[in-house]
């Protein structure tokens, strides 16, 4: 991890404070959700509820870690009513923990879309096998260019995680464009695409956030632009994108539900 540059205002300092903590919100409230709408749909669907649950679990313990670092490394006083002065106490800012997060649930994040559309088995395997690993990948390959200040290597690292960025991409956009189209309802397939199309938007935050640093910003505004940059993209993401896979189930729940009362 990368030392933290001096000279926050307390404005920078407050935005990413804020940020982080709209991160844990989000992502614990929308755990407690997701897993308490699962006696609401089938058994089926009940798997990828949970992983998504999961995901923002994982992500709330993690933005309470980044929140707890990023607070010990700061010392914000007012002295005599005076504005708020931001000061580094020399503790570090442990920002690999959303690495650590993004390596755990990038993965997730897809698998539970490929089993929430319901796939042939053979095809849930080998879509969620070959997006998993591309999407570690991808995480693995950004981290070493994030810690870096020399911009050449920088970019070298974000030329290298975009390769199995673009292919990820690529495979929501046009490899599952006709599994899209064979599910059950009109509305079930809406969701699964508005599903897709989400996953890609937050994702091209990322490389653009990931690269604040190499266009021209330095010190504690890029780091203020990083770290609320990426807690927006987490949650729209995560949370987010986990309320349209419940949708998802639930719609795709009671068309099953309709299915087998017409049967009868």
């Amino acid at each position: 991890m990368a030392p933290l540059p001096d000279g926050f205002s307390y404005a920078e300092w407050n935005a990413t404070y804020n940020a982080l903590s709209f991160g844990i919100a989000a992502m614990g409230s929308a755990t407690i959700f997701f897993w308490l709408q699962l006696p609401n749909v089938t058994k089926s669907y009940r798997t990828a509820l949970i992983i998504t649950g999961i995901v923002t679990l994982i992500a709330t313990y993690h933005y309470i870690r980044i929140f707890n670092s990023w607070v010990a490394a700061f010392e914000v006083s007012s002295k005599d009513g005076g504005d708020y002065a931001v000061q580094l106490t020399g503790a570090p800012f442990n920002d690999a923990y959303r690495y650590v997060d993004w390596l755990l649930t990038v993965p997730l994040l897809l698998i539970e879309l490929i089993l929430v559309m319901k796939l042939p088995q053979q095809e849930t395997m080998g879509m969620c096998l070959k997006l998993g690993i591309a999407s570690a990948l991808m995480v693995a390959l950004g981290y070493p260019g994030e810690i870096q200040e020399d911009l050449a290597v920088r970019w070298f690292w974000w030329k290298l995680s975009m390769v199995p960025f673009c292919y990820v991409v690529f495979s929501l956009m046009i490899g599952l464009s006709e599994s899209t189209s064979k599910q059950p309802s009109p509305a079930a397939a809406s969701l699964v695409s508005a599903a897709r199309y989400l996953t890609v938007l937050s994702w091209l935050t990322y490389p653009f956030v990931y690269i604040i640093k190499n266009v021209g910003l330095a010190g504690p505004a890029a780091c203020m632009y990083e770290q609320v940059g990426y807690s927006l993209a987490d949650v729209m993401a995560k949370a987010v994108f986990g309320v349209l896979i419940w949708a998802i189930a639930a719609e795709k729940s009671a068309v099953e539900e309709n299915g087998k009362l017409l049967a009868k």
